[in-house]
């Protein structure tokens, strides 16, 4: 990899593997609440086949509508056979029409565009030259869309710049677009900055607080271990007689469990077995199975699942996914085979998210055949690629020593407009520290920077690692300088 430069914007693709059909499966869709996870091989996903039945239309005389206002047209369709247009005149047609498509229509589907793909920093360019078109005009909805954009970015600042601009433009703050500034700094763990917005919006009638703010504070507050603000939120929303909701609980009971707090955790999941407010939901199912999936306690884990269901709770695709992903960490691949057969089973459909998951139970552990055969079965079912499918084959690449193959996975991420976001640019770093090329290191993270994507203390962690078992310290003194400057907390 000394010898390659990572180039993220360079054309590739990866050569797949061939297929083995399988028949689809017969079984009807019906719950079985008696599940339990069995021995069977990996199947790679069955095809369905689709038969084109042609049947002829009746000659009975069918009352035709109108495609014109009345007197508009001096026919009327109503006698008359229609005549159908030559497929090579309907082509013509459309190309006219797309070549004749108004700059107004241009500008605002890249402003969609780039909403849709996270690109913040072109979202923000083409909203400016938004604003100069005659035709504009300060909408709620916009700004919003921004707003929770750039908080998913990591850019609260810019959120808080659009949000006074969105102000001074004379658009009306709502409690929603208030809501979405306060999520740009829980996001980024502000969670003094989050609690000065809940302070402005309670001087405004208009923009009280509602139970979907709360929640949102709660969570910041339990991610940061902070759980004597939580105490103090549920009194101030009892206080404005605001009942937490569901989803309230699960962002407690997530942050407890993740936490190990599993007295507390049970505690507020035995209020909601009992009340009548807040009954658990799948959600809540989610959320348990995930906290014993990610700690490696499968017996509980699966002990949980049972007792949701015995509750009437149903699983979901999410459900599923979750399941696969504890097996997959555990190396318990028997078990994540036999939850992905009865998905099909079931008719629960493999999505990205399941697919993922595979893919990393063979990156964790360098198993680069099946990773590959995995991800050339996606493909083939034409399920989209994310960001975290890269991450997972640029890490399973690096631990099979295959850095070659980390350059083509890079390539083709860029092939097919893959977000890059921090985790992305970390699996690349991480990728070069394990080959010892800390000149490509250190070139895609000055690339990160230029993106404007920002390094957490997991970037600054492997390259420190990277340059102390090289002796380079004084690289490592300007990184420590860096991380200072930027107040990023590192174990």
């Amino acid at each position: 990899m000394a010898s390659s430069s990572v180039s993220l914007s360079f054309s590739s693709s990866l050569h797949p593997h061939p297929l083995s059909p399988n028949k689809s499966p017969t079984a009807h869709r019906a719950q079985d609440p008696n599940f339990k996870p069995a021995h069977c091989a990996y199947a790679a996903p069955a095809k369905s086949t689709r038969s084109a039945n042609s049947s002829s239309s009746s000659s009975s005389s069918q009352t035709r509508k109108r495609h014109w206002k009345q007197g508009e047209y001096p026919g009327v369709s109503e006698t008359s056979i229609p005549r159908r247009t030559p497929l090579k005149n309907v082509k013509k047609k459309l190309d006219r029409k797309d070549k004749a498509k108004a700059w107004v229509n241009t500008v605002t589907e890249e402003f969609c565009h780039s909403i849709d793909n996270k690109q913040w920093l072109r979202a923000l360019e083409v909203f400016e030259m938004l604003k100069e078109q005659p035709f504009y005009q300060p909408k709620e909805g916009t700004y919003m869309r921004l707003l929770l954009l750039l908080g998913r970015s990591g850019q609260p600042q810019r959120a808080q710049s659009l949000f006074d601009e969105m102000v001074g433009e004379g658009c009306q703050p709502t409690a929603e677009l208030y809501t979405a500034l306060l999520t740009a700094y829980c996001r980024s763990n502000l969670i003094h900055d989050a609690f000065s917005v809940l302070n402005q919006m309670k001087t405004f009638p208009q923009c009280q607080p509602d139970v979907f703010t709360y929640s949102t504070l709660i969570k910041a507050c339990i991610d940061n271990l902070q759980f004597e603000l939580v105490e103090s939120l549920y009194e101030e929303m009892a206080a404005r007689s605001i009942t937490p909701n569901t989803v309230t609980q699960n962002v407690v009971l997530s942050g407890y469990g993740k936490a190990g707090m599993y007295d507390q955790m049970e505690r507020v999941l035995s209020g909601m077995l009992e009340g009548e407010s807040c009954k658990p939901d799948v959600w809540t199912m989610n959320v348990i199975l995930t906290i014993f999936g990610n700690k490696g306690q499968i017996e509980m884990m699966e002990r949980w699942y049972q007792k949701f269901r015995d509750f009437g709770i149903e699983p979901e695709t999410r459900t599923f996914n979750i399941l696969i992903n504890a097996y997959g960490k555990k190396k318990l691949y028997d078990k994540m085979s036999t939850v992905m057969e009865y998905m099909r089973k079931l008719h629960f459909p493999w999505t990205t998210a399941t697919y993922n998951n595979v893919i990393e139970a063979f990156a964790d552990v360098g198993d680069a055949k099946n990773m590959e055969y995995t991800f050339d079965q996606m493909r083939a079912e034409d399920m989209k690629a994310d960001t975290k499918t890269f991450c997972c084959l640029i890490r399973g690449y690096a631990n099979a020593g295959l850095f070659h193959k980390v350059i083509s996975s890079v390539q083709l991420a860029g092939k097919f407009e893959i977000p890059e976001n921090t985790t992305f640019y970390n699996a690349v770093i991480s990728a070069c520290a394990k080959a010892d090329d800390l000149m490509e290191m250190e070139r895609v993270f000055n690339r990160m920077k230029e993106k404007q994507v920002s390094p957490d203390s997991s970037t600054y962690a492997v390259m420190v690692e990277a340059y102390r078992q090289e002796g380079m310290n004084d690289k490592i003194y300007y990184l420590e300088q860096e991380i200072s400057a930027d107040g990023i907390q590192t174990d």
